[in-house]
């Protein structure tokens, strides 16, 4: 009954979105057409705006059976059509057929609340989470719309409703500790990777082992909060950035009243946040956030980097007193199909911690090839892992490694 009344809106969709059309002007261009459709849309009742959800629902539910990561749609970029990217590869489907740029413009702008919409107009992009229920499951993505030409645009990213279990990760039982609030109370944790490297999935992983095995306080921090997690053995409160509090660095300040035990950030962008979030950790709490940096040495420098020269002697010497872990991770295609996770960890032992102090992060990366009974592994060593175990190809992993010679001189040594 349910597929007999989705078919139905879909099909009524496509003639309320020729009748909306043929409303607008030729002659309004940019974003006074933008305008435009919101005002088109205001008029509608809640039944049509609920056909025009529906519609691009569907599209959403595809990436279920597709086993698709991302959406995209609308703008010049797409050319009319709908794409899915499907392990990695992005790609569009023929069968969903075209759509011209009003009817995105549309469906978009019908997505996003009256303050959204303004957002978008102002800031010429949003970010913000979206929520949907198909036989009683229930689907949450991280969304993005944005300029492309002078149209709207959209990408949106499935939020796993299962969270791979902690053990999923492949890491060593002492790294395993290091994440745990029973054996590590303070300091920080970083987790690492380029866009579309799985961060947020391995963050959730880390927030649910946690959340299910200590009595604590955990405060997730977020823009937007992606999965939401049910309070087990924790409290755990999810605060958005532009809907529960202004910022991180707000968000993160304002935590410090709400007795937490584990402070979650999103991620971390600038130097006021990045400053805020070694102070929060050195006050004797544990943060976890996340880097767009591909490998551990990176993480480091980058933090550095943000800093003011007149501040970076005070900020070494205080991420070296306060980091405790740097997970680097890769999603590398693997040879049935799929993707594999490969990654580099970094353990903040003294040694390390010298280092940072010392501003000789050009060391960090031998100690962490030298220190595998401590759990440490270099991206090189994890990817010939990977290769030897027959899980990637030898081009996935010369072409996902940092520094290829060192991964080359690895298989050489393995004489693989």
């Amino acid at each position: 009954m349910e597929a007999v009344r989705r078919q139905t809106d879909i099909d009524n969709a496509a003639t309320i979105l020729r009748h909306l059309v043929g409303q607008i002007p030729e002659m309004k261009f940019g974003q006074d057409r933008h305008q435009f459709i919101q005002k088109l849309l205001s008029e509608q009742s809640e039944t049509v705006r609920k056909i025009l959800r529906n519609k691009l629902d569907h599209f959403l539910y595809l990436m279920i059976p597709k086993e698709a990561s991302d959406i995209d749609l609308g703008g010049t970029g797409c050319q009319g059509k709908i794409w899915y990217r499907i392990y990695g590869d992005k790609q569009p489907d023929a069968k969903l057929g075209n759509y011209s740029t009003d009817e995105t413009d549309i469906l978009i702008l019908n997505l996003l609340s009256d303050k959204d919409q303004q957002f978008l107009f102002n800031h010429r992009y949003i970010d913000f989470s979206y929520t949907t229920v198909q036989n009683g499951t229930k689907y949450r993505f991280r969304a993005t719309a944005y300029y492309d030409l002078s149209n709207l645009a959209l990408n949106m990213r499935l939020i796993p409703n299962q969270i791979r279990p902690l053990s999923g990760l492949g890491l060593h039982p002492e790294v395993v500790k290091l994440l745990s609030l029973k054996y590590v109370q303070r300091g920080l944790v970083l987790i690492t990777g380029i866009t579309g490297s799985g961060k947020s999935c391995t963050l959730d992983t880390i927030i649910d082992a946690n959340n299910r095995t200590c009595n604590a306080h955990i405060v997730i921090i977020s823009n937007p909060i992606e999965y939401v997690h049910d309070s087990i053995k924790s409290i755990v409160r999810h605060r958005e950035v532009g809907r529960d509090v202004l910022s991180f660095k707000e968000g993160t300040i304002q935590s410090l009243r709400q007795d937490p035990d584990i402070i979650v950030l999103g991620e971390v962008r600038d130097p006021d946040t990045i400053a805020t979030v070694l102070e929060v950790a050195d006050s004797g709490h544990k943060v976890f956030t996340t880097l767009h940096t591909s490998s551990a040495t990176e993480s480091i420098d980058r933090i550095l980097g943000e800093t003011p020269p007149a501040e970076q002697t005070r900020i070494r010497e205080r991420l070296a007193d306060v980091l405790v872990c740097v997970i680097s991770q890769k999603l590398v295609p693997s040879l049935d199909g799929k993707l594999v996770l490969a990654k580099e960890v970094l353990v903040a032992t003294p040694a390390v911690k010298t280092a940072i102090r010392n501003n000789n992060t050009d060391e960090i990366y031998q100690l962490i090839y030298q220190s595998g009974h401590l759990g440490m592994i270099t991206m090189e060593q994890d990817l010939v892992n990977l290769y030897r175990a027959e899980k990637i190809s030898y081009q996935e992993a010369y072409s996902n490694a940092n520094i290829k010679k060192r991964f080359e001189d690895l298989v050489r040594y393995y004489k693989i």
